[in-house]
């Protein structure tokens, strides 16, 4: 990059920069605040995957709004897919359309809705999967953010932008823009409305890619509004080539120093009209029996070079259904004709957390976005060795003196004993980890309280960082296709003593992975769960034999989101809460409605 780029590119940057802090103030003054009719969304609406993870956003909502973290006075609802086959973003999509009209009924013509889902188990990011990935702590803010409120912080200045509809985004993705100070992001348009954000080729094939009309300008703005011609879901780089949809760098856009790009996709909005012809697809097919997504087979019906040729490829289907192709054309045949218009947001970055590897990176390692959001090492915790440990991050935690925290790690919601050791590039989530502990490098610990038979109990998940969660192999498959700490599982239950009692899975058994073996032990309480645990880990690490206790109950990761015992779970942050504001002299009033 010659000077003069660097140059254009230090100052985008900085505008970058500058335009988020300025989101994140504004947002900060509307928290605990009564917001009059007109200030913010009218409705904040959020996707849940069952009635138990809508109890679990409830619950938790309600206590954000008690401590006043965030804005008062806008209601704030959870709706749940119905019960039966999962229905994907876009069954729930039309599922939340579907709710708010039967709550809202005329009314909803007049409203400016959020629509962030935050359904799934979260599997690519486990300490998110019992309280939700809207949940997941960033650390910034004064009272802590986790993402909901980062998501509302920076679409801060929609809403007054906006004409009536719905902004339809998800709960594990970050988007930082600048604008020009005389323009605003506006949602005024009929149809579909989408941001997009300049990507690299290998960016696009794993995104949605739009193809636009062409541009005879020379230099590019930092924000532009165009219309899209055809939308591309993951498409192959040959695809973006033959449709049209790469782009050569013009002058003025240096944040993405490849000379050619495409636009992807992040977040869109549809207008009230236009939501109203998504609900004709529930009453054509009635209850959906197959997964739909609110990108791919939405937006693909969309712009005037749109073909009905894409309902019928399912090579990006995670699970293929005899009736999606025959859904994918109804909504091909609503939708067909519905203008997609595309504002490119030629000054972002795009951010995804929805992995515990990048949930790590972003939050310890990647300079830029902790530079954008003002990221901090230690927030709202106790941690004496707060400045030895920069490369860390330590969130909503009590660690007691002489503790240590590796680079690339990341602790959030747990207490540590005195000199408890955690190693590089590890997660402990919501654990109480006795005193003179050592957990290893690259390892996951997370701790659940869970209720069966009416007695609870508590148990630690370990994996390895990089372990796959989603790998499925058939029962009748040998276990050596399935890998913890990089060791086969028939290694790890042999040198915990399990080999004679029968591995058992939870769920599916047709389908086995390390989601759904029942590899965990259930404790007592917190602390023995934790170390029984970490004791099992270093068996196999160390290739050593370590007997499980007898008759100790094992289950799974899968298992135990089924009995987990949420208000216990929030008990334990809450006592985090108030013995890290009596530590640090924070004020306790704000939360003291929740907590006494």
């Amino acid at each position: 990059m010659d000077s003069g780029a660097k140059e254009v590119n230090e100052d985008c940057v900085r505008q970058l920069r500058m335009a988020t802090r300025e989101k994140l103030k504004k947002f900060n003054c509307l928290r605990g605040r009564e917001l009059a009719c007109g200030e913010f969304w009218d409705v904040v609406a959020v996707t849940a995957a069952d009635e138990w993870q809508k109890d679990a956003y409830e619950l938790q909502i309600q206590a954000k709004v008690e401590r006043k973290e965030l804005p008062l006075g806008i209601p704030f609802k959870v709706f749940s897919d119905p019960p039966g086959c999962k229905i994907g973003n876009g069954g729930s999509t039309l599922h939340a359309l579907q709710q708010l009209s039967d709550i809202y009924g005329p009314t909803l013509c007049r409203l400016r809705v959020i629509l962030i889902h935050a359904g799934g188990s979260s599997q690519r990011l486990p300490s998110a999967s019992a309280l939700g990935k809207i949940f997941a702590a960033v650390p910034l803010g004064e009272p802590l953010y986790q993402m909901l409120e980062l998501k509302l912080a920076i679409y801060v200045d929609f809403p007054a932008q906006m004409k009536p509809g719905v902004l339809v985004t998800c709960a594990d993705d970050i988007e930082l823009y600048s604008i020009a100070r005389d323009e605003s992001v506006a949602f005024d348009k009929p149809g579909f409305t989408a941001l997009a954000h300049p990507s690299p080729l290998s960016i696009g094939t794993a995104h949605g890619v739009f193809v636009l009309e062409p541009c005879e300008e020379t230099a590019c703005s930092e924000m532009e509004t165009r219309t899209c011609l055809r939308f591309l879901h993951k498409p192959s780089v040959d695809a973006m080539r033959d449709t049209g949809a790469v782009c050569q760098r013009r002058s003025g856009c240096f944040l993405i120093s490849d000379s050619e790009f495409v636009y992807t996709d992040s977040t869109y909005y549809v207008d009230f009209d236009t939501s109203q012809c998504l609900l004709g697809v529930l009453k054509e097919v009635g209850p959906l029996e197959c997964e739909i997504d609110a990108y791919g087979d939405f937006l693909q019906a969309l712009g005037p070079q749109a073909s009905i040729e894409y309902t019928r490829n399912t090579a990006n289907v995670t699970k293929q259904d005899g009736g999606l192709v025959e859904i994918r054309q109804k909504i091909f045949r609503l939708l067909r004709g519905t203008p997609l218009n595309v504002i490119l947001l030629n000054n972002s970055k795009f951010y995804h957390i929805g992995t515990t590897t990048e949930y790590i990176f972003h939050l310890t390692e990647d300079d830029a976005l902790r530079s954008e959001l003002g990221l901090l090492s230690s927030a709202f915790s106790v941690h004496p060795n707060e400045k030895a440990d920069a490369a860390s991050c330590v969130m909503h935690s009590v660690l007691e003196p002489s503790c240590s925290v590796g680079a690339g790690s990341v602790v959030e919601y747990s207490r540590l004993g005195d000199r408890v050791s955690v190693g590089r590039g590890s997660v402990v989530s919501s654990c109480w980890v006795r005193p003179d502990t050592s957990v290893p490098d690259g390892v996951f610990m997370h701790s659940l309280c869970v209720t069966q038979r009416e007695r609870t109990g508590f148990l630690t998940v370990v994996f390895g960082i990089n372990d796959n969660f989603k790998c499925c192999v058939k029962a009748s498959e040998s276990m050596e296709a399935l890998t913890l700490f990089g060791v086969t599982l028939d290694t790890c239950v042999s040198l915990w003593g399990l080999d004679g009692h029968g591995l058992r899975f939870s769920g599916d058994v047709s389908g086995c992975s390390l989601w759904t073996v029942c590899l965990f032990p259930i404790c007592e309480d917190q602390q023995q769960s934790f170390s029984l645990s970490l004791n099992m880990l270093q068996a196999v690490l160390g290739r050593r034999a370590f007997n499980i206790p007898k008759d100790t109950k094992l289950i799974s990761m899968h298992e135990a989101l089924q009995c987990k015992n949420l208000q216990e779970m929030l008990n334990f942050r809450k006592e985090l809460y108030r013995d890290i504001a009596r530590r640090s002299g924070a004020s306790c009033e704000a939360s003291s409605s929740m907590l006494d």
